[in-house]
């Protein structure tokens, strides 16, 4: 396997015990994926490692930050012939190349190619119906196997929770005033991600919004839209992120990037954090000063509003403008990459697996893999965040405006109703149906 990065290079990973593959595949072209840079990325390499160790196919990651990888995807699937076989979209712009016509059926490259009944489709992400202009797998077409659940869930030390005699919070209140007993001079109760980025602090809000019953742009069941950025239940779910970030959090949180929360648990400076879980960090000893300290729940609710998580998965999928001869050789990878011994693989490397089986197997009551059922507990309510194809115009416009209410350039309620006729703008050009909503005061 080889790798190109346009950034510092991931933090290696060895994958130890993985097991026996049961059959080899066949012998098939090499491919090259195009692939972002992620806490995810090193078990996906050692996954790829696998594969080729045990096929004797060959594999090349063209890894990059996540913008770089979006715009590097954009000009390959309208190149003559993408330098690409298989492109890694995240849930925010998928939609842009299902719409495009740019991603081709898998059953159209191997008409008896399936979707693995214990993968998750993630709200049938997999599909898409061209007719309908629908993510759908009731009459669409597979275009897509899941390769990363990507949903945040909650992390928190259960050291400091057993010696308090805390509990796992179900409420966003229960957080706080967790976090409030076990903040310290040199210890956040809570690090929150709310830099701007590609799809940084609009992802990590969602839980906050969705469980106060706001959202950004909410699809109806006639296909029309509602923008739900300025919606009181929006204003309330930020509220509850100020005031976490204000009174118990990281006293510099709109410049907090993924990383930076993830580091502040991984050196312990930090009691809790929702994230992307990224369990072989926090248990490697040569990266972490909190190796078993961990745990995991899903994220907080309401009284009124269950717990939901935001889908930031990422999909696999083989665009069309390649030759035959690739796109089986893409499709090779991805039947592998579904099979149970593959998914135990990602797993044993640190990374989460899409296969319900093994999120749901022996493996969960496993120290090392007490990730699982937080995410088990947690992928059910999970959420798609955009479902039209201008979602990365969108999400230009929450990143600016969530990040400059968090770091108080803007007022809560200017930010919000600014980004909610920003949006609309970007509704109306695209010539969506879409109602808006009143601005709050």
């Amino acid at each position: 396997m080889t790798f190109r990065f346009l950034t510092t290079s991931a933090l290696s990973l060895t994958l130890a015990g993985a097991l026996p593959m049961a059959a080899s595949a066949q012998s098939v072209e090499p491919i090259t994926i195009v692939i972002n840079q992620s806490p995810w990325l090193p078990g996906f390499q050692a996954v790829v490692e696998l594969y080729e160790e045990t096929t004797g196919n060959t594999v090349d990651l063209d890894v990059n930050p996540f913008a770089g990888s979006l715009e590097k995807q954009r000009t390959a699937v309208r190149a003559d012939e993408s330098p690409f076989d298989i492109l890694i979209m995240n849930a925010g712009f998928f939609t842009e190349f299902y719409s495009g016509g740019f991603m081709q059926p898998l059953q159209e490259i191997d008409a008896s190619f399936a979707l693995s009944e214990d993968i998750y489709t993630f709200d049938d992400s997999v599909c898409w119906n061209a007719e309908a202009k629908t993510i759908t797998c009731d009459g669409g077409a597979l275009l897509t196997v899941p390769v990363n659940p990507n949903v945040l869930i909650m992390h928190y030390r259960q050291d400091l929770y057993d010696e308090a005699g805390l509990k796992a919070p179900a409420t966003w209140d229960e957080l706080y005033e967790n976090a409030k007993a076990l903040q310290t001079n040199r210890r956040y109760g809570i690090s929150q991600r709310g830099q701007r980025g590609a799809f940084d602090v609009t992802y990590d809000v969602f839980p906050y919004i969705w469980s106060h019953g706001g959202g950004i742009v909410d699809q109806k069941d006639d296909g029309s839209f509602v923008i739900s950025m300025n919606a009181q239940g929006t204003f309330d779910g930020m509220q509850t992120y100020l005031k976490l970030a204000k009174e118990v959090g990281h006293p510099s949180t709109a410049g907090q990037t993924q990383t930076n929360v993830i580091q502040n648990m991984a050196t312990g400076r930090a009691a809790h954090i929702n994230s992307v879980p990224a369990p072989g960090l926090f248990d490697d000893p040569n990266q972490s000063a909190v190796v078993g300290l961990v745990a995991y729940a899903p994220p907080p609710g309401t009284k009124d509003h269950p717990s939901t998580t935001p889908l930031g998965h990422w999909l696999a999928g083989v665009p069309r403008n390649i030759d035959p001869e690739q796109q089986k050789a893409a499709l090779a990878f991805l039947t592998w990459f579904q099979t149970d011994e593959a998914q135990r693989a990602y797993a044993q490397a640190g990374s989460m697996p899409v296969s319900r089986a093994v999120l749901e197997s022996e493996m969960a009551d496993m120290p090392e893999y007490r990730w699982m059922k937080a995410m088990a507990q947690a992928l059910p309510n999970a959420r798609l965040t955009f479902t039209f194809p201008e979602a990365s115009q969108v999400l230009a416009i929450t990143e600016l405006r969530l990040n400059q209410a968090i770091g108080g350039e803007l007022e809560l309620n200017e930010a919000l109703n600014m980004a909610a006729s920003e949006i609309a703008k970007v509704m109306t050009d695209a010539g969506h149906d879409f109602q808006s909503l009143a601005p709050l005061p």
